[in-house]
């Protein structure tokens, strides 16, 4: 017999696990385009994931006084392949990648 308690808390935890992964995998992907001068502002970048009942939450944030100035200004001149919005535009070009980072998660949780 199946108890529906214990599926739904496997699937709670295992979207906790794939969301992890998904900011993981934009974390590193956002990191390849980040402006790099000595590498503060790429190092910087982290990746965080919370759950509170059903909600789950993931966040990739860079922590340096220039992040927000570095990622909005789009006349800034970078290195090659590194440019301006390098969270906001791996954000959009990752979002399906992502999205089944999570789903394949949650699919292993009931397999």
């Amino acid at each position: 017999m199946i108890n529906i308690d214990d599926v739904m808390a496997k699937l709670a935890e295992a979207a906790a696990d794939g969301m992890d992964d998904a900011m993981q995998h934009l974390l590193t992907e956002s990191r390849k385009l980040a402006p790099i001068e000595e590498g503060t502002l790429e190092r910087s970048g982290t990746a965080t994931t919370a759950s509170e009942g059903d909600a789950v939450e993931g966040a990739v944030s860079y922590n340096t006084p220039y992040a927000v100035i570095q990622h909005e200004k789009t006349g800034y001149r970078h290195d090659a392949g590194r440019q301006a919005k390098y969270l906001e535009d791996p954000w959009v070009a990752e979002a399906d990648t992502m999205g089944d980072i999570i789903a394949t998660a949650m699919r292993k949780a009931i397999d």
